[in-house]
């Protein structure tokens, strides 16, 4: 008996027990996450490194490709070790903590998005008082105060979930530890745990979700409301990596966690995690990069600078 429990460890039932499968799946998901934390530490070098880059639109992205290197090495090398493992175990203090980093980051994660709807708000209708209202102190504050927020949202309903006792079956049918399919192994009460947990995901992802969309809205309007189509195309331009972003994020995740308990099947889930977990971490650095005109230049710059100095410590 450990933590109140007779069940030390849980089994994931994962995808499949086809081996070719999980040979095919181990080896394309070492390469997206290879591409993932390259792509992510990229925009973090190159916004650090170019001095054009230094606003606060940008620090806010190099928080976010942070975040999401994090939220990826969560799930992802745990998920390669288990392909190439016999067995695909966890005890369950790391699936509880493995659990707590997952809605940790993904609270981050929202809250760095409602960061950046709030700074293009300010640098597109408000833009006479940008520099003084989003300046480089409380840009960092903001920053600073979206990851504190994100570690504190589990931190409580994570306590009453480390309280239940598991007595068995202790088959999670996932490939990583989520709240359902750990809520469904509990032979106790866990009426606690859930409405904590979701009380936690709604409000934030909803409260989230709402003031991008506010922000969006008086976007849009300040734009329709300039007299030039460049000067409105422009404006716009600005957001649209965010917005491709936005649409992608909050489609998985309010599809995951802001629903009904019914009606719902364990392999759309599945489906939908892999989206949320993986897809999305990996398209993001290239949404921002492919989209956004300063970051290619800034990459163009900082490779042809070192590519320069290479050549000139070779000669």
């Amino acid at each position: 008996m450990r933590h109140g429990t007779s069940v030390t460890e849980f089994i994931f039932l994962s995808f499949s027990s086809s081996h070719g499968l999980q040979i095919f799946l181990f080896v394309f998901l070492s390469l997206v996450y290879m591409l993932t934390i390259t792509g992510n530490i990229a925009i973090i070098v190159i916004v650090q490194t170019s001095q054009q880059l230094h606003t606060p639109m940008y620090l806010f992205l190099s928080n976010l490709a942070m975040m999401e290197i994090g939220h990826m090495s969560n799930t992802i090398p745990k998920m390669l070790v288990d392909f190439l493992a016999g067995r695909k175990s966890i005890s369950v203090s790391g699936c509880i903590t493995q659990l707590y980093f997952n809605i940790f980051l993904g609270a981050t994660e929202n809250f760095l998005l409602v960061a950046m709807a709030y700074d293009r708000y300010l640098a597109i209708c408000h833009p006479l008082n940008y520099a003084t209202v989003m300046n480089a102190r409380i840009c960092g504050r903001l920053a600073f105060s979206c990851w504190v927020s994100g570690f504190l949202v589990p931190l409580f309903p994570s306590v009453f979930l480390y309280q239940l006792s598991f007595c068995g079956p202790r088959k999670i049918d996932h490939f990583f530890c989520d709240l359902a399919p750990v809520l469904q192994l509990s032979c106790t009460d866990t009426s606690i745990s859930e409405i904590s947990f979701l009380s936690c995901t709604w409000t934030v992802v909803l409260g989230c979700f709402m003031l991008i969309m506010a922000s969006y809205v008086h976007i849009i309007y300040a734009v329709l409301r300039m007299p030039s189509i460049a000067g409105q195309h422009k404006a716009f331009s600005t957001c649209t990596a965010h917005l491709i972003v936005v649409a992608i994020y909050y489609g998985s995740t309010i599809y995951m966690y802001v629903r009904p308990s019914v009606g719902y099947t364990v392999r759309s889930d599945k489906v939908v995690s892999v989206f949320y977990c993986v897809v999305t971490p990996f398209l993001n650095p290239f949404i921002y990069s492919l989209r956004n005109r300063e970051v290619r230049e800034a990459f163009r710059t900082t490779i042809c600078a070192d590519f320069s100095v290479h050549c000139w410590i070779s000669t």
